[in-house]
């Protein structure tokens, strides 16, 4: 099949750890080689946020990247982007017309969801829809300081019955879309994958002192990632250093207001020397730095899937989560981790001290990761899930249909 994929502010080929480069950003890059891979022809059309970029960026075989003139070509924070959906639309409509006609267009995020049913309605091209994050349940926690366009939810709740699939992720965001109004009958249940061979215990990683335990995490810089519990947790688990991956690169941390936050935080909680602000790293380099790990803490507020707690299973770390969203799905509680409640430092202190002192149960935790993930989340296998569902919703067989008839 011809694969239109439409990931309007979060680029595949984009550095990970920036204030919205994160989790989509890599799903969508391991989900266009998985099915690259599997035969298919793929195009990512994102956002031209640069003059410098090209309008067609090869991102492997059989993969594209086209960057869309839509708004100024410079980056803008995604919730400013909604203005420039229609124009994103139009562009798009014309190359489906004139260059590259795709079977199935599968959306990323809300915003791409209304530029590719706009697109899709003038080239008759169907289209799945993957949320990766709800309105509702960013205003349930984030309340006054949202800054998500007014009319997010609504346009979320028209976009879950105008498309021809909802991909929901976890359990969490069915009740969520059930809510809003989308008829189950409109989502079908994928969670995002993991690369197994790139994700892996075997392979270097970055050197550290091994006389404390590591615990490691990865996230945005934003306050809803919680990095500050992480931080009060700290002084419950000594022995212990916090490394924490994402934000601006490492040479521009000082000017971070929130790694400043951070920092004095860290002074004020008495563990100033066992904080460490790696920055924002390569996507290629993060295998690397999960092996460097004992412990990954996955502590957001709220979390639509959670890949890194995902990544950090296939290299073989046990995981301490809060137990939001695709987290409680992902990580098997007293298995493969540990969940906590979200917001509660002392509790997440008491989880990871636990973790901490017992290599034993540290190992334990690793091998039944490492199993699950390649069992249940490799990238191959969420990939031909996918095609089946693309496959459907345009009328186009496939081998695994194929056989099913014989």
């Amino acid at each position: 099949m011809r694969i239109a994929m439409i990931s309007e502010h979060a680029s595949p080929l984009a550095a990970l750890g920036g204030i919205d480069a994160g989790g989509q950003n890599a799903h969508v890059a391991e989900l266009a080689g998985a099915l690259a891979a599997a035969g298919h022809e793929v195009r990512v059309y994102t956002r031209r946020d640069s003059p410098d970029l090209p309008t067609v960026m090869p991102m492997g075989e059989r993969i594209d990247v086209v960057h869309v003139p839509a708004g100024p070509a410079q980056v803008l924070p995604k919730d400013e982007l909604l203005p420039f959906m229609g124009a994103f639309a139009e562009w798009m409509a014309a190359d489906w017309r004139t260059e590259w006609s795709p079977d199935v267009a599968h959306a990323h995020f809300w915003m791409s969801g209304l530029a590719a049913v706009t697109a899709g309605r003038q080239c008759d091209v169907p289209v799945v829809q993957t949320y990766h994050a709800l309105g509702s349940v960013k205003r349930r926690h984030q309340g006054a300081a949202d800054t998500s366009p007014p009319r997010r939810i609504a346009y979320e709740r028209e976009l879950g019955r105008a498309v021809d699939c909802v991909i929901v992720q976890c359990q969490d965001e069915i009740r969520e879309l059930l809510r809003l109004g989308v008829p189950r009958s409109q989502m079908t249940l994928v969670p995002s994958g993991v690369n197994t061979e790139r994700f892996s215990p075997d392979g270097p990683s970055v050197p550290r002192d091994r006389s404390l335990v590591r615990i490691l995490t990865v996230a945005r810089l934003v306050e809803r990632k919680g990095v500050e519990d992480l931080v009060r947790a700290l002084p419950a688990v000594p022995g212990a250093e916090l490394v924490v991956v994402g934000g601006p690169p490492r040479a521009e941390l000082a000017d971070d207001p929130y790694a400043r936050k951070l920092l004095r935080l860290a002074e004020t909680s008495g563990v100033a020397g066992r904080v460490v602000l790696a920055g924002a790293v390569p996507s290629h380099e993060m295998p690397r730095w999960y092996r460097s790990a004992d412990i990954l803490a996955a502590t957001p507020w709220y979390e639509p899937f959670g890949l890194t707690a995902l990544e950090a299973m296939a290299c073989g770390v046990p995981v301490v989560a809060t137990a939001v969203g695709g987290l409680a799905d992902t990580v098997v509680d007293g298995v493969t981790g540990d969940l906590v409640p979200a917001r509660d430092p002392a509790r997440l202190g008491v989880a990871l001290r636990r973790l901490a002192v017992s290599e034993v149960r540290r190992l334990s935790y690793a091998a039944a990761a490492v199993d699950r993930t390649v069992h249940s989340y490799a990238w191959p296998r969420i990939a031909d899930r996918l095609a089946e569902v693309y496959a459907s919703v345009a009328g186009v067989a496939t081998e695994t249909t194929r056989e099913a008839v014989a």
